[in-house]
């Protein structure tokens, strides 16, 4: 638990800034229940009134079986054929958080969902206003990307010679993926240099927890993702630094993309008794569900702060919106993301998986935060690690002023007891 303020810094720079982010090739899901549903619990059986609608689709499909010649003579598989389709049907739905994962990737994603994966250790995210060019966000501490000199803003050109524009970041970061010990040929453009980078790839862990004690007797607990067992390494974190005598607490959703709704709902759990935690709403066929806490109250009741950014989405700003809903934390950052649909993530029988949104989610007080976000009670804004000074130029900080802002809240709470 020493030398707190050095970590605090290093882990600054693990922060994820705008959505769509993945780490490496995923982003984040809220399941519904589960990450994933097996696929033998989803109907192979067409519906009986969709034989006439879906003539014109195999009419397509028997034209191409039949008579379809590839330029450059390569043949087109069945796989890919359905492959197509189904990606067809998700994108018609419009939906920038639904989408058909492909074998390859649906794996590479369950097995980032574990905690771990082999490649460079890097977070991208597509920028939308550059025609879909992805660059990267930040880079892990000691990881393959850190090493060989890759940094915030990179932009990916090509992967072992081959252009990536127009690629999908799930097809970029498959690509760089890889097995421990090989490598990857990467060009990536900084401004307007190209640099050329060759990587081994290495076994990353995914950090999920971080926690100490600040200054000033405050408790420090850092959350990177919801996962299924995040509950049961909150528990270990708050024993570990005895949270409950300590002046305060401080949990950090920075960067936290989200995850499991049932996480979620573990997590406001341990800080709040016998109160709603989220609204579900199914649309107007169904009556909408209201979740509560799940009885884990941990009795703490020292103050609490909530750090939060642009990158906190989905499971974190349900936590942010129940806990300010109900008057038990302080805010503090910038505004989140803006997530307020829940994806339930099914396997099918081709070993593919489909991401789907299933319901919109409202806070405890019936607020709908999609593409507005939760707006901090404390705004520090900081941008890409520097903040405005007086003179409107941007100072890069010597230490993290978020978390500083929430110690200073704090440490005035204390006072204003004594």
């Amino acid at each position: 638990m020493d030398n707190q303020r050095g970590a605090r810094s290093r882990f600054s720079y693990i922060q994820i800034g705008l959505m769509f982010v993945v780490i490496f090739f995923v982003g984040f899901m809220m399941g519904s229940q589960t990450a994933a549903t097996v696929a033998q619990s989803l109907d192979t059986t067409p519906p009986a009134d969709a034989t006439t609608v879906f003539e014109p689709f195999w009419q397509v499909y028997n034209l191409i079986e039949d008579q379809y010649v590839d330029p450059n003579n390569q043949p087109v598989t069945q796989a890919e054929l359905v492959d197509g389709a189904i990606s067809g049907m998700i994108n018609a739905l419009g939906d920038e958080f639904s989408g058909y994962m492909p074998p390859d990737v649906y794996q590479m994603q369950n097995e980032y969902l574990e905690g771990e994966f082999e490649g460079i250790g890097a977070t991208i995210r597509t920028i939308e206003d550059e025609g879909g060019s992805v660059e990267v966000v930040s880079v892990f501490p000691g990881s393959p990307a850190e090493s060989a000199g890759i940094i915030a803003g990179d932009i990916f050109v090509a992967v072992n010679g081959e252009e990536v524009a127009g690629l999908t970041q799930s097809e970029i970061a498959f690509k760089v993926r890889g097995p421990e010990g090989t490598d990857v040929q990467i060009t990536m453009r900084r401004d307007d240099d190209l640099i050329d980078f060759t990587l081994t790839r290495a076994r990353i862990e995914i950090p999920n927890i971080e926690a100490h004690v600040e200054d000033g007797n405050i408790g420090y607990v850092r959350l990177y993702q919801f996962t299924a067992d995040a509950r049961q390494q909150l528990d270990e974190a708050l024993t570990e630094i005895d949270a409950n005598n300590r002046d305060g607490l401080i949990l950090d959703l920075r960067g936290n993309p989200g995850g499991l709704l049932n996480s979620a709902i573990d997590i406001a759990s341990a800080f709040v008794d016998d109160s709603t935690v989220l609204i579900e709403d199914f649309g107007p066929d169904r009556e909408p569900l209201t979740l509560e806490t799940n009885g884990t109250y941990q009795g703490l009741d020292v103050p609490l702060v909530l750090l939060v950014d642009e990158g906190s989405a989905s499971a974190s700003e349900l936590v942010a919106g129940a806990l300010q809903d109900l008057g038990r934390a302080t805010i503090i950052g910038e505004t989140t993301f803006g997530k307020g649909t829940v994806q339930t993530w099914r396997e099918l029988v081709n070993g593919a998986g489909v991401r789907l949104t299933i319901a919109r989610w409202k806070t405890p007080d019936g607020h709908w935060i999609h593409s507005q976000g939760i707006k901090p009670d404390i705004e520090v804004i900081v941008n890409n690690g520097a903040v405005a000074n007086d003179e409107g130029t941007l100072d890069e900080p010597d230490t993290d002023l978020q978390l500083d802002a929430a110690i200073e809240f704090l440490s005035a709470q204390v006072q204003a007891v004594k």
